[in-house]
């Protein structure tokens, strides 16, 4: 099978994509109500999508094409407050968060929907488990050449983008001691992980097609890489970040991906090699297990630092492009919460300190959600 041309987008134009939990307003618990919710939100024009996920407690909320991390909030509040409104309707809650903190994976109900169907059938329990919650973030490139390189480039930035959207620290019922262990559930799902190393689409389609061959794979969907290219948009969609507990911290992210990939663009800072993934893994787990704490270790120098001061000098050096692009609140929001090692994860952490009971910790993370203080 061959791979489908790459279609020419607008360079560093932005889609932002949401799964999103759906909880009772009893005790918090997950809540299969996805179809209920799609019905009432088709009744009100919105931009970007609306549409299920794997699981019935689950739904997945998407922009259409922005070009600034102002466009994002723009869009994405609009439907927040929809969703607010529909699940008031229904006597429940939504929530972000990459994991909801106490659900029991065995009670989750698969979507009937045909591929969530075979997709449960192969997987088996993994399906289930895979009640998990991301945002995915498009990034537009003009070629597909570039879209590689733009793949590879910002694959050395992946603890950032763990660490500035960690919110997964519970999983069912058990702090994990991992900030991001919603990653955790991806690693189990083959061809997941890095993407392989190629700079030349035509490179990329031959590896396609003998990925097709093996019968392996069918169409892109099915690489559950951590940054894939979406030839369809004419983007490549980073899928590493956990969902934030605010809209605002989605849009924050987004304009950080485009403040990077404009310095890649407009700089070339460096040229991507296979041994930036020499390390990539280590990175990768460091930053999911102590996020803001995480050590860095940088792949062309081997140098060791914490990913903290990795990341504000990154910042520090896409100031002008932030400017530019009009993104500067969302990276001074971000950079606030770098300079005192706080994520999500940490915010979960600290209700539940003060709390001691998960189901209280929802509720508040659900009022964050809608805009209101936890």
């Amino acid at each position: 099978m061959a791979l489908e041309p790459f279609s020419r987008s607008e360079a560093l134009s932005l889609g932002v994509e949401l799964e999103l939990q759906l909880v009772n307003t009893h005790d918090f618990d997950l809540t299969p109500f996805a179809q209920d919710m799609l019905r009432l939100m088709a009744q009100t024009p919105l931009p970007g999508s609306v549409v299920p996920e794997m699981t019935s407690s689950m739904i997945e909320i998407s922009t259409g094409i922005c070009h600034s991390a102002k466009d994002v909030i723009a869009q994405l509040t609009p439907i927040r407050d929809a969703l607010v409104r529909c699940a008031d309707k229904l006597n429940i809650a939504v929530v972000g968060g990459g994991t909801h903190a106490f659900q029991q994976w065995h009670e989750q109900r698969i979507y009937d929907k045909p591929r969530f169907r075979e997709l449960s059938e192969l997987y088996g329990y993994l399906s289930k488990q895979f009640t998990i919650f991301g945002q995915h973030v498009h990034i537009g490139c003009p070629s597909a050449d570039g879209a590689l390189l733009m793949l590879h480039r910002m694959s050395r930035y992946i603890p950032h983008f763990i660490a500035l959207s960690a919110s997964s620290p519970f999983v069912q019922g058990q702090d994990t001691q991992f900030d991001s262990a919603r990653l955790n559930s991806v690693f189990a799902f083959p061809l997941s992980g890095r993407a392989p190393f190629m700079l030349s689409w035509n490179e990329f389609g031959h590896y396609f097609e003998r990925m097709t061959r093996t019968g392996v794979v069918r169409s892109m969907k099915d690489f559950y890489w951590d940054i894939r290219p979406k030839p369809e948009f004419g983007t490549i969609e980073i899928r590493v970040f956990d969902t934030p507990l605010t809209v605002q911290r989605a849009a924050a992210l987004a304009g950080y991906v485009q403040s990077l990939a404009a310095w890649f663009l407009q700089e070339q800072p460096f040229t991507p090699s296979e041994d930036d993934y020499l390390v990539y893994t280590y990175n990768r787990f460091q930053a999911c297990r102590f996020g803001m704490d995480a050590v860095y270790v940088d792949p062309a120098t081997g140098d060791h630092m914490p990913l903290r001061e990795h990341i504000l000098m990154t910042m520090s050096q896409l100031e002008w492009h932030a400017e530019a692009l009009d993104a500067t609140e969302g990276m001074a929001q971000l950079r606030t919460d770098v300079e005192a090692s706080h994520n999500d994860a940490r915010w979960l952490r600290e209700r539940q300190g003060q709390e001691r009971l998960l189901a209280e910790v929802v509720r508040q993370a659900a009022l964050r959600f809608r805009g209101e203080h936890g």
